[in-house]
């Protein structure tokens, strides 16, 4: 009868992980990977570079997916005391490459963006793994600067030199779009840690004149602007992308064409199984498919501010703020993504996370959720007694 009620005991007692996380989490990845082969299949099939293979994005999505689990799994297992000592040199490793990626012959230049370096079988984006160092150098800064982080000179213009420093790096690439969800990390761990709110209003108003004097000063990033605003004007010119992914979410409906079923997927769409794989997600499964979308990174962002939350009730300030950071990061870059897709915001280089093709953003994504992982469940080993 003692086993029996033990056992009974086990059966009922909480997980030591968040399910809710770990599922969703799951179920986003799975569903890239068939969206990602509905949406590449015309590409596949018509490019030679792929061989002609329909299957060929298919193969790499699963591979590159696979990896980032087993990257996630690792990541898991490291105390957050651990990536907190290693954040300087993690962000430190983050601006080599970025430096490497604009030396001749060592970055590789796609679609007239030098955002890659060539590892033989895959190609390495370094804006994608910066994110995450943002993350982990931005909550450890404001740690250690907790004392001075209202002062000017010793906390927050440290912080600004840096990201105006690495800002400057993304642009050269250029990578606009990894830039601006940057920057959104750093400004979010840094008003949670307690910045002066005049320095962050401040900062608020400089940013939005330095954005608004890059787009000046770039022909194509006014041209994308004007594209924006009325797709419509030029269709086939400044407009071509955000028109057909507007065709898309048009033909889409409440209930989409059916699965397989897209036809701007077929040369018409262009990046749809990375930037614009929204729209084909809306005019194969409708509304109800991007609703879907909507409410599970929804969920994400929750579970992480909510972990967060936990983390800072438990006196542990590293752990909540890296928390947070993440559910910015994610909330940031799907809110654009899904902007630029549905024409609510300028056309814009960023992926889908989780969901889109890419290795090095689906291995960013996974590590980043193995982290906070980690974080709830650091939480619920101290609610129990145990130390961490």
């Amino acid at each position: 009868m003692m086993f029996y009620a033990t056992a009974l005991k086990t059966q009922h007692a909480k997980p030591d992980y968040d399910q809710g996380l770990l599922w969703v989490s799951l179920l986003l990845l799975a569903f890239g990977v068939v969206m990602v082969y509905s949406a590449s299949i015309g590409i596949a099939g018509a490019n030679r570079y792929t061989g002609y293979q329909e299957s060929y994005y298919l193969v790499r999505q699963l591979m590159y997916v696979t990896v980032s689990l087993i990257f996630g799994f690792i990541a898991f297992q490291f105390p957050l005391r651990a990536w907190q000592k290693l954040a300087p040199y993690l962000f430190i490793t983050g601006i080599v490459m970025l430096v490497l990626v604009l030396v001749p012959h060592i970055g590789r230049e796609v679609n007239g963006s030098k955002r890659w370096i060539s590892l033989l079988v895959v190609n390495l984006q370094p804006s994608e793994l910066m994110k995450l160092f943002a993350v982990l150098y931005a909550a450890d800064y404001t740690i250690r600067k907790a004392g001075h982080i209202e002062s000017f000179t010793r906390g927050f213009l440290p912080m600004l030199l840096v990201m105006l420093f690495i800002g400057a790096l993304l642009l050269l690439e250029p990578d606009f779009g990894a830039f601006a969800v940057i920057i959104a990390i750093a400004m979010g761990i840094l008003f949670l840690g307690g910045i002066n709110g005049r320095q962050f209003g401040a900062l608020i108003v400089m940013l939005v004149i330095g954005f608004a004097f890059v787009i000046w000063r770039s022909p194509y990033r006014m041209q994308r602007i004007i594209g924006f605003m009325d797709p419509w004007a030029d269709p086939f010119g400044k407009g071509y992308q955000l028109s057909h992914a507007l065709i898309a979410f048009g033909r889409g409906e409440w209930f989409g064409v059916g699965l397989g079923g897209s036809i701007e997927k077929l040369m018409y769409l262009p990046e749809a199984h990375t930037d614009f794989l929204l729209a084909v997600i809306a005019e194969e499964l409708g509304f109800v498919g991007v609703a879907a979308v909507v409410g599970m990174f929804a969920y994400l962002t929750l579970r992480a501010f909510a972990i967060g939350r936990q983390a800072a009730s438990l006196e542990r300030p590293f752990a909540a703020l890296v928390a947070h950071g993440i559910g910015i990061w994610l909330a940031v870059q799907s809110i654009i993504n899904m902007g630029v897709n549905m024409g609510l915001l300028p056309t814009k280089g960023l992926t889908l996370p989780l969901l889109s093709f890419g290795g090095s953003g689906i291995a960013a994504n996974c590590v980043a959720l193995g982290i906070l992982l980690r974080v709830d469940w650091e939480s619920r080993q101290l609610l129990k007694g145990y130390a961490v």
